[in-house]
C-alpha cells in the first residue's frame, strides 16, 4: 500500500466522510461526474485539475490499466470509473494490492452513465491491481 500524506476524513454533520484525492483533466465532464458519484456515496474528494499521468505513475498503476482520472484513498490507487461500493469493499478488506482499476471508459460505469448515453450499459470489470503489474477481477458488472 502507498501512503502519500492523505488528509484525515472530513466530517459532515455526524457522519465521517472518507477522504480521497483525485487527479483529472479540468475539461473532462465524465471525470467530474465520477467525483459527484463519489461525493454522493460519502467520500470527501479533493480534486487536482492537473491531469493524471504523473499521479498514475507515482502510484504505480501500469498504463495498460489507464483511464481518464486517478484517485488515492486509504493508501490505494483508484484508476478510472470504479464504483464507490467497490472502493468501500477495498477499504474494508484491505488486500495487499496497489488498488483498483476500471481501464478505459466503459459506458454505464459511474460517470459514464449520464443521459447522453441513452441508458446504455456495457459490461466491465473492476480489477484488483497486484504488485508486479498484474491484476485479477475484483467484480464483474454485466
Amino acid at each position: 500500500m502507498l501512503t502519500l500524506g492523505l488528509a484525515p476524513a472530513f466530517a459532515q454533520g455526524s457522519a465521517a466522510r472518507t477522504a480521497m484525492e483525485v487527479w483529472k483533466d479540468p475539461n473532462c465532464g465524465c471525470c467530474q461526474d465520477w467525483v459527484t458519484h463519489l461525493e454522493a456515496s460519502g467520500f470527501a474528494v479533493q480534486v487536482h485539475e492537473a491531469g493524471n499521468d504523473a499521479a498514475r505513475q507515482r502510484l504505480g498503476v501500469d498504463r495498460k490499466f489507464g483511464s481518464c482520472h486517478t484517485g488515492l484513498v486509504g493508501g490505494y490507487a483508484i484508476e478510472g470509473h470504479v464504483p464507490a461500493p467497490e472502493i468501500r469493499r477495498l477499504l474494508k478488506e484491505r488486500p495487499v494490492a496497489i488498488g483498483l482499476a476500471v481501464p478505459g471508459m466503459p459506458v454505464g460505469s459511474p460517470g459514464m452513465d449520464g443521459p447522453a448515453y441513452g441508458g446504455r450499459k456495457d459490461a466491465f470489470d473492476v480489477l484488483l491491481l497486484t504488485r508486479g503489474g498484474g491484476s485479477k477481477v475484483y467484480r464483474h458488472y454485466a
